[in-house]
């Protein structure tokens, strides 16, 4: 599906107008001074059930899900091209997981697993699944690890990509893991409430390591966070389209680096 996708995207490219939307693209990437891209950039790519119930009336929902999968390595091809060091895509979060039978968990999670997959077969690219997997069925859990395992030796462009992610959940287990820790040292929790700093909840953290992100993008209209990278993204600049995710276009990505470029980051200054 990936390989007709980008054969459409090429054919479209080939009309006069995608020609045109191609200038344009170049052209407000030109126009972004260098030094002013995002090192990291994550998005919430919502709308994909959305989309479904409007271009696929009377099918199931996971066609949405496939055509917001295909979008998502789209994404990252263009990330790639801009050469973005790391990319955060948020595929399904712990609430989803909660939802009843009418959400179709099942098929959205084959269509997640696969799209790891397909991230991990690329050459290059390091893969990283950040989020609860424990939750997950196990074999859903293991073709991801798989998948991550794959590119541990690759040095391209790393990819988080958060499945089974709440941001309130990822701090819970921070604490927990932070806790554990010490108790395996014998701190006791009186100097351990004394001592403990920020960077020691960011190092049990699942980004662990790795820088916060500069840019985040949300799609089909919500401006919420909804839990995204609550620790992560206090500093984070972010950018809100209308555009369900499976019809987000490169053109609305190049606007979203512009956008970034053109901000005066504080830092909550």
């Amino acid at each position: 599906m990936a390989r007709m996708d980008r054969l459409r995207e090429l054919v479209d490219r080939l009309h006069p107008a995608g020609l045109l939307y191609s200038t344009y693209e170049h052209r407000l990437l030109a126009e972004i001074p260098d030094g002013r891209l995002p090192r990291h950039v994550a998005v919430m790519a919502d709308g994909n059930r959305r989309w479904a119930r409007a271009n696929a009336p009377g099918k199931p929902l996971e066609v949405g899900y496939r055509a917001g999968a295909e979008k998502l390595l789209q994404f990252a091809e263009w990330c790639d091209e801009a050469h973005i060091s790391l990319v955060t895509l948020w595929v399904l979060s712990t609430d989803n997981l909660r939802r009843g039978e009418e959400f179709e968990i099942a098929p959205l999670l084959d269509v997640i697993a696969t799209l790891v997959e397909d991230l991990a077969a690329r050459e290059d690219w390091q893969v990283k699944c950040v989020g609860a997997l424990d939750l997950l069925p196990e074999d859903v859990a293991a073709r991801l690890r798989t998948a991550e395992e794959a590119t541990a030796g690759h040095s391209g462009m790393m990819i988080n990509v958060a499945v089974s992610y709440g941001g309130r959940h990822e701090m819970r287990d921070a604490f927990r893991s932070l806790l554990a820790e010490h108790a395996e040292r014998g701190t006791p929790m009186a100097e351990l409430a004394e001592t403990v700093e920020v960077e020691h909840i960011s190092q049990h953290l699942y980004t662990r390591g790795q820088p916060d992100p500069d840019l985040i993008i949300r799609t089909s209209g919500e401006q919420r966070l909804s839990g995204f990278l609550m620790w992560q993204s206090a500093h984070s600049e972010y950018y809100f389209c209308e555009a369900l995710w499976p019809d987000f276009r490169k053109v609305d990505f190049v606007r979203a680096l512009r956008s970034f470029a053109e901000r005066e980051r504080r830092y909550g200054r």
